[in-house]
């Protein structure tokens, strides 16, 4: 009999004999002292008569509770549950095991992230990403600029009849503290993302002087890179930052925040003479390094406020005047050469290429009959073999890799249900790169195990995926 358990664990070793009760058993729960278990490592125990969880400390508890969670799901049936004797000893291979949820361009409801929150504690994941604002949705309350959620939180729909065009909608304080809370009792972190200087239209519409051309803008009702971002040459746009940053940290306890930073247009700036004229103070060759200026001062605001700033890859181009702190972030996302250049520059690092799987709005296949945008596939396969440190890395920069992630970008993904089917089985795979030991993992003992998993996940009413891995 194995255990199927998902991720897969550092060791299990089985005993003779087995454990079953009648009824759910308590578990005796032994929590701190010198037991040489790490932060988040656990030890179970199961024999014939009881089954006993060690950890140092209670994230280490709360990750084997998860693990027996799994047990209890698959082995409980037809009133008895039944577990071979066993001894398993657990822990990660990496503290940053994430996933990303975009909220922007589809809003989810509070229940709908709870249940995700849920889902993702089960293997192990311990930061949820929160992507809460892009061109398309201002999902995050400022109260000293209140139309950033009157104006900016709603688009039209052209998917509704013209009476109920418009969609959308922002998440209250409460709200935030609430989800934020739940995260906590599954020792997950949530980091918030505001987008900035680019993905902005949302922000512009609600503000239009701070663009470049002073609008009309609009929340965009359609998917792609927009040229209008922040006007560079315009302090006003550090006024409101800060008011964001503040809000963030009265709302959000980690000591993370990401600034996003990607897919920026140059254009406007090209054209602005404002922009031109800051480019020009500062002595930049050109508008391209006026984002690094930007960075570097995001990066202060949120540093002088006790907070370490996270940016997608592009954060590191043109910084040869306003070098990229130390401190700051790296989350690699077009291939792994953005983790390579951070790396070897001493940056910490998040892997998320989305060129190795770790994309979930693409298509699980190349069947055009599946769910999925047509950029290219995210195969079971392509995440499992997903490696935040990869062959070029050498050990000094495989020392600053914090982990890595997998990102549900929503433009197409409309509902709660599709976001479950895009999400799963394809994070089982991602859970286990980031937090099983490289010389343990093996494919086809992943995919047997899966077939028991995927019957747990039924169970949590979990919608899945079920084609082929490959």
């Amino acid at each position: 009999m194995d255990l199927s358990i998902i991720p897969k664990p550092v060791s299990v070793n089985y005993k003779e004999g087995v454990f079953q009760s009648r009824e759910l058993p308590t578990i005796e729960k032994k929590e701190g002292g010198l037991n040489g278990l790490g932060e988040e490592a656990y030890r179970l125990i199961i024999s014939k008569e009881k089954i006993t969880l060690e950890g140092s400390t209670p994230a280490g508890i709360f990750n084997g509770e998860q693990t027996v969670r799994q047990l209890f799901l698959s082995e409980y049936k037809n009133g008895l549950l039944t577990l071979p004797c066993a001894e398993i000893i657990d822990y990660p291979r990496f503290p940053w095991r994430g996933f990303m949820l975009d909220c922007s361009r589809n809003f989810y409801s509070v229940s709908f992230i709870k249940k995700m929150i849920d889902a993702l504690s089960m293997h192990h994941i311990n930061r949820f990403h929160w992507h809460l604002t892009d061109d398309q949705g201002w999902r995050l309350p400022v109260k000293d600029y209140p139309l950033l959620t009157e104006v900016g939180s709603r688009r039209l729909d052209h998917r509704l009849p013209p009476d109920m065009a418009w969609s959308g909608g922002f998440y209250t304080e409460d709200n935030i503290r609430e989800i934020v809370e739940y995260a906590a009792s599954c020792y997950m972190e949530v980091i918030p993302e505001v987008d900035l200087p680019g993905h902005t239209s949302a922000l512009l519409t609600s503000y239009p002087d701070l663009g470049c051309t002073g609008g009309p803008y609009q929340v965009e009702d359609r998917f792609g890179i927009f040229e209008d971002v922040l006007c560079a040459g315009n302090e006003k746009i550090f006024d409101i930052i800060a008011k964001i940053f503040d809000t963030l940290i009265s709302l959000f306890p980690s000591k993370w925040v990401h600034i996003g930073g990607d897919e920026v247009l140059f254009n406007r700036w090209k054209e602005c003479p404002k922009c031109q004229k800051k480019q020009k103070e500062l002595g930049l060759k050109k508008p391209q390094e006026l984002q690094s200026w930007i960075t570097f001062k995001l990066v202060q605001l949120l540093s002088q406020r006790g907070k370490i700033a996270i940016g997608w890859d592009e954060i590191l181009d043109d910084c040869e005047d306003y070098k990229l702190p130390k401190e700051t972030i790296v989350m690699s996302w077009r291939g792994n050469e953005g983790g390579l250049r951070a790396s070897s520059l001493g940056h910490n690092v998040i892997m998320v290429p989305s060129t190795e799987g770790c994309y979930l709005d693409y298509r699980h296949t190349e069947d055009p009959e599946e769910i999925g945008r047509s950029h290219g596939t995210s195969t079971v396969y392509q995440g499992y073999s997903m490696d935040p440190v990869t062959i070029q890395m050498n050990p000094e920069q495989a020392s600053f890799i914090l982990g890595g992630q997998c990102n549900l970008w929503s433009e197409i993904i409309y509902s709660g249900k599709i976001a479950e089917y895009m999400t799963f089985p394809r994070l089982c795979a991602i859970a286990e790169s980031v937090w099983t030991p490289k010389e343990n993992r093996d494919f086809d003992d992943f995919s047997r195990r899966l077939k028991v998993h995927q019957k747990r996940l039924d169970q949590l009413g979990l919608n899945q995926y079920r084609g082929t891995l490959r």
